[in-house]
């Protein structure tokens, strides 16, 4: 293996056993393979398609359902029927209803430093806060990979984004990485890996990283990547995966096709208005829009911090009596973990409204959709036409603190006016 590599292609070397460089076609091994109740029923059709009858890993290939959990409609619940009626038939695990959104689940369980992470999911990137080579996939792509075990890639060049400083009052990771957004464009990364790096994104913390690598795909990035260092070995030692841990960073003297370097001092609360993540304005020049719901949740920002943030900013308050403020924990064990700390109890008290863990009404087909001309501020990932199931809604993508704040106003507002 040459040196001076990024963590792409470090990581893409080993698994294909070539001296992988970016621009270089590549068969890799893969260690995870996901799909999700959206993307399942398609998955396993083309599975069966090859006519392998191979899972080459069934211990390490896993259904989840989140994206309808538990479901509203006969179809999807047929769906459901067919996904865990492939878990009996091969032995693929199925991460049912309650268990939570796939992304977090496998952050909490199943990556590992140094992975290949394939799935039927564009967010499927958000293992690379975990320093694992993460990527989504379309459903044919996906099958190959889980008969096969390998699947061919092309090493991306990889944009280095530096950060350094501390964030101010009522900035979050949710809004560096919205700015970053912004910066490059929709566009303005595809098919490139983003590595992560500098003084700030050294000191976050795992959910943090989560919530950057979630929304990589957004500037339309491969992947969206973290070094493995003592902040992702203590996140796996708490779940008893310690052993698992390995050390992943760039070597230095790496190669980067751009350095994008950027002041987390000098940042302030952004959010994304409609219909695009990178049309990103500063919540001064946003505040005071009405709103008639918020939503706080998903792979990007349902995590305890998220929980936490927003049950500090609404503890002794009542939400607005014209908003609806919905919140869904990502996971089974994050949902535990904030009944233990009363933080559910909290927000319930303010007016929320909690729902199973799972993705909620993220996708537009599950609790929370948006009526005609409604504006919902979320703290999700996309807030594209018809995101929350009406594409005559608007959505407002901000920080978990934000969102909370503006749940109280009735009204997009400033997290760092909130008492």
């Amino acid at each position: 293996m040459p040196s001076s590599l990024t963590i792409a292609e470090k990581i893409l070397s080993e698994k294909s056993g070539t001296d992988a460089k970016a621009g270089d076609i590549v068969i890799a091994d893969v260690d995870l393979v996901i799909a999700q109740d959206g993307t399942g029923p398609l998955v396993i059709s083309q599975w069966e398609k090859l006519d392998t009858g191979i899972v080459a890993n069934p211990g390490k290939t896993i259904f989840f359902i989140d994206h309808a959990a538990p479901s509203p409609r006969r179809e999807l619940s047929n769906a459901h029927r067919t996904i865990r009626a492939f878990g009996e038939k091969t032995g693929v695990l199925v991460s049912d209803v309650s268990s939570g959104i796939s992304h977090q689940r496998l952050a909490e369980d199943y990556t590992e430093p140094g992975n290949v992470v394939v799935g039927a999911d564009s967010h499927t990137c958000t293992s690379g806060a975990m320093g694992a080579f993460a990527t989504g996939m379309g459903s044919t792509d996906i099958a190959v990979a889980m008969s096969a075990g390998k699947i061919w890639l092309r090493v991306p060049e990889t944009f280095l984004i530096m950060v350094d400083g501390w964030f101010p009052k009522g900035v979050y990771a949710k809004d560096l990485m919205l700015h970053i957004i912004g910066m490059l464009g929709a566009d303005g990364a595809t098919y490139k890996a983003l590595e992560f790096s500098g003084d700030t994104v050294k000191d976050m913390d795992m959910s943090s990283r989560l919530t950057m690598s979630s929304l990589a795909v957004e500037a339309g990035a491969k992947a969206g990547l973290f070094a493995s260092d003592k902040t992702t070995k203590e996140f796996m030692k708490v779940r008893g995966r310690e052993a698992r841990w390995k050390e992943i960073s760039a070597d230095d003297g790496a190669q980067y096709e751009k350095v994008l370097r950027i002041d987390a001092s000098a940042l302030e609360p952004v959010v994304s208005v409609p219909h695009t993540v990178d049309n990103v304005k500063t919540v001064s020049e946003v505040k005071g829009t009405k709103i008639d719901q918020a939503f706080l949740g998903t792979c990007t920002n349902g995590r305890i911090e998220d929980l936490r943030i927003a049950a500090r900013i609404v503890k002794g308050k009542k939400v607005d009596p014209k908003v609806r403020f919905l919140v869904a924990p990502a996971s089974r064990e994050i949902y535990l973990q904030a009944l233990r700390e009363g933080l559910l109890k909290t927000l319930v008290e303010a007016g929320a409204t909690i729902m199973n863990p799972g993705c909620g009404a993220c996708v537009g087909v599950h609790e929370g959709i948006l009526g005609d001309g409604e504006v919902c501020i979320s703290s999700q990932n996309r807030n594209f036409k018809g995101r929350l199931g009406n594409p005559d809604a608007f959505i407002y993508l901000a920080s978990p603190a934000t969102v909370a704040a503006s749940a109280l106003k009735g009204c997009i507002a400033d997290p760092r006016e909130a008492r």
